[in-house]
């Protein structure tokens, strides 16, 4: 296995000198006209980037090298985007090659920091564990008292079906410009996943641990503590991820219909507006790597709090 890793290695190390050497030639810098040599040596290094995934993705070493074959083939992406957006010369406007990205990036960092502040630290959060935790408390209830099913859920099921482009400017009205209607909007979109995946999942503890709760004379907040809130943890956890993707879809686009002059909803609208797309994929970029951070979080913290679960060993 050791000599098998070390030779993986070797072979990504030689497709990644092979890509820095194809890059300088005049072709790939946009000097000249794509020749069949750059055509022909394009295509091989991709056939040798497919090669170095499947070999890195074939090392069953830990957890480890499957977060470095997602980084290689996140690098073998950015990669043949740059070589082909700048050789094929496409227009900026259409798409801009990361070099330029990453260019406007630095240069309106601070910007940027202050759109992540006022939409991700702000609407997102806040309105993420809101309507999370009130989607868990009304699931409980509901749990706790049959009769309110018959009313209260298809009341709450009615803020899944609400258009978000309807109610966000509604939300502009209530709550103003600031970030506070936009964490409303997001209370809204992650309300509902979060009451139906804890109602799911209060259902999910099996009938003989139940009934032997009842032998022991346990109360309801005893089983509920002891028993069937650990075996809804996975349930719970699986809405938290989608809520977290939600809120932050929710917020970006609540922020088109009136923002301050902050955010990332309004940095993507105003800079698209201007024709400045190396800003604008700037601002995606944020949004996006913030995502995946949050759902990298949560894993782990259901990792840790559901390790038990076969979903979770199994993962």
């Amino acid at each position: 296995m050791k000599r098998a890793t070390q030779l993986t290695v070797l072979w990504v190390l030689a497709c990644l000198v092979g890509g820095a050497l194809l890059m300088q030639l005049p072709s790939a810098r946009g000097e000249t006209p794509p020749s069949a040599l750059f055509w022909g040596a394009t295509a091989v290094l991709a056939l040798l980037a497919v090669q170095s995934i499947r070999r890195m993705a074939a090392l069953d070493a830990g957890r480890v090298y499957g977060l470095l074959t997602a980084a290689l083939f996140g690098v073998w992406v950015i990669y043949f985007w740059q070589l082909l957006v700048v050789a094929l010369e496409v227009p900026r406007v259409l798409l801009p090659p990361p070099a330029l990205i990453m260019q406007s990036m630095a240069s309106h960092g601070s910007t940027l920091w202050g759109d992540f502040v006022q939409t991700v630290l702000k609407a997102v959060l806040i309105g993420w564990a809101v309507g999370s935790g009130l989607g868990f408390g009304v699931a409980v209830a509901i749990d706790r008292l049959p009769f309110l099913q018959r009313g209260l859920l298809p009341l709450a099921s009615l803020t899944s079906t609400i258009p978000l482009v309807a109610v966000a400017p509604i939300a502009v009205m209530w709550f103003g410009f600031e970030w506070q209607s936009k964490a409303a909007v997001v209370v809204l979109m992650t309300f509902f996943p979060m009451l139906v995946s804890t109602l799911a999942g209060l259902k999910a503890s099996g009938k003989l641990e139940r009934e032997l709760m009842y032998s022991y004379a346990a109360s309801y907040g005893r089983t509920l503590l002891a028993l069937r809130l650990p075996a809804a943890l996975p349930f719970m956890f699986g809405a938290l991820k989608v809520n977290a993707t939600l809120a932050l879809i929710g917020a970006i686009v609540a922020e088109f219909f009136g923002s301050p002059t902050s955010g990332l909803g309004f940095r993507i609208s105003t800079e698209a507006a201007r024709m400045n797309m190396p800003l604008v994929w700037g601002a995606i970029v944020v949004a996006a790597v913030t995502g995946s951070v949050a759902y990298a979080v949560l894993v782990q913290l259901e990792r840790r709090a559901a390790f038990w679960h076969p979903s979770v060993r199994e993962g």
